[in-house]
């Protein structure tokens, strides 16, 4: 009797163990961070760069810059936008503890010229700040044909 009682027992245990102990050991998805949206983020020093795509038309030499940049900093900072395959560098000013949203309501995305970017692909864009290493981020090239997007090409 004793023994039958110890086996269920211990059946009952293993049970709850199995039962209870995948979530030690299985991975979870819910960990990890990842770019919810068409864009993607990076970081600059004390700015952080949120959604962050290019929107073009196929052939064109200018195209549309779409990002949302926060400043975790103290002080003012001026964010350098320099597409890597050419075109001209972009300043914007993003005040402290502040945040600038281009491309969404009101604001008006910024113009890229002279930059070869081709919807459907990545195109590289480096952001510099004083006092930071810049970052290189390969930006994805997104067309109009997205009702959200199509107001928002050069």
């Amino acid at each position: 009797m004793k023994a039958r009682l110890a086996a269920s027992a211990a059946l009952a245990l293993g049970i709850v163990i199995g039962a209870s102990g995948c979530s030690m050991v299985t991975y979870q998805a819910t960990t990890e961070h990842y770019d919810a949206s068409d864009g993607v983020s990076a970081n600059v020093g004390d700015l952080e760069l949120r959604n962050v795509l290019v929107l073009a038309e196929s052939g064109a030499d200018e195209a549309s810059l779409v990002l949302t940049v926060a400043n975790r900093g103290d002080s003012d900072a001026d964010l350098s936008i320099e597409p890597v395959d050419g075109g001209e560098a972009l300043e914007l000013e993003v005040p402290a503890h502040g945040q600038v949203v281009v491309g969404a309501g009101e604001e008006e995305p910024l113009t890229l010229e002279g930059i070869e970017a081709e919807p459907g692909s990545l195109t590289s864009i480096y952001f510099v700040t004083s006092g930071a290493e810049g970052v290189e981020v390969q930006v994805p090239v997104l067309d109009g044909t997205l009702p959200e997007y199509e107001d928002l090409l050069p």
